[in-house]
């Protein structure tokens, strides 16, 4: 009687433990981020097991298997260790399932960040260091900027004269403004369209006349000047020059035209 009791408490406690295994397991499913929760389930099983396999030999050997009746629970608690072994398996799939899942949605994740931070940058401010300025600029500013000065450097001077001139119109606050200016009034000048040059030269030195570019706007409209055979307007913008820049290759540059127009 005493083992018949003890029989049909291990198999209580069997089924329990069964119960338990197809718990988490529908958790399992559940959750996707509960797999410390799956391996901690995994581990207890394996505890229970041993222990109940434990008394399972306990009583083997206490009885010698003899009797019709151990025999049949032996039997039953048997085939109970082999539905937990099943389901404790299946348990161990699921949960390398969920860590496959979790790795997944790690890498899913990176990826979205990874491409939010490129879209961002897109759009912060940079910083930029240009004749030996330091600013702030919006990407845009840069890219437009940088384009149009490559096209100037191919010396296709038309599109250059374009490009810069809308940007000067679309970005008239910016750092880039005044080189802007600068490589405009060249373009200019290189299509001989040296009215124009002039008031863009001007506007440089007016806009920023500390400018490192400025000097050299001051004796690109003396050079303008003389084009259009304004000699005398090209000997005031030279004196002009070495008097506002003095010790700038500038002024040295104009000081020997200056002894050239005499």
């Amino acid at each position: 009687m005493k083992l018949r009791t003890t029989i049909g408490s291990l198999l209580w406690r069997w089924l329990a433990v069964g119960g338990v295994v197809f718990w988490l397991s529908a958790t399992a499913q559940a959750a996707l981020f509960e797999d410390d929760e799956a391996r901690l389930a995994i581990l207890d099983l394996r505890q229970r097991m041993e222990a109940l396999r434990s008394e399972l030999d306990q009583m083997r050997r206490s009885s010698g298997d003899n009797g019709s009746q151990v025999g049949r629970g032996l039997l039953e608690l048997q085939n109970q260790i082999e539905l937990m072994r099943g389901d404790l398996s299946a348990l161990r799939g699921e949960n390398e399932r969920l860590a496959r899942q979790l790795a997944d949605l790690q890498r899913a994740q990176k990826d979205q960040v990874q491409g939010l931070t490129e879209r961002i940058g897109k759009f912060e401010p940079v910083k930029v260091n240009l004749d030996g300025v330091d600013f702030t600029a919006e990407p845009a500013e840069k890219r437009e900027f940088e384009a149009a000065l490559a096209v100037f450097r191919k010396g296709e001077f038309a599109a250059a004269r374009t490009l810069f001139g809308a940007f000067v119109g679309r970005f008239p606050n910016s750092g880039f403004a005044v080189p802007a200016l600068f490589w405009l009034g060249n373009a200019q000048y290189a299509l001989r369209d040296y009215k124009d040059a002039i008031l863009n030269f001007r506007a440089l030195v007016a806009k920023n006349p500390n400018h490192l570019r400025a000097p050299e706007a001051v004796l690109s409209i003396a050079n303008c000047q003389l084009e259009l055979k304004d000699v005398k307007g090209a000997r005031k913008t030279l004196t002009d020059l070495m008097q506002a820049y003095p010790g700038t290759e500038a002024a040295g540059a104009a000081k020997q035209r200056l002894a050239a127009l005499k």
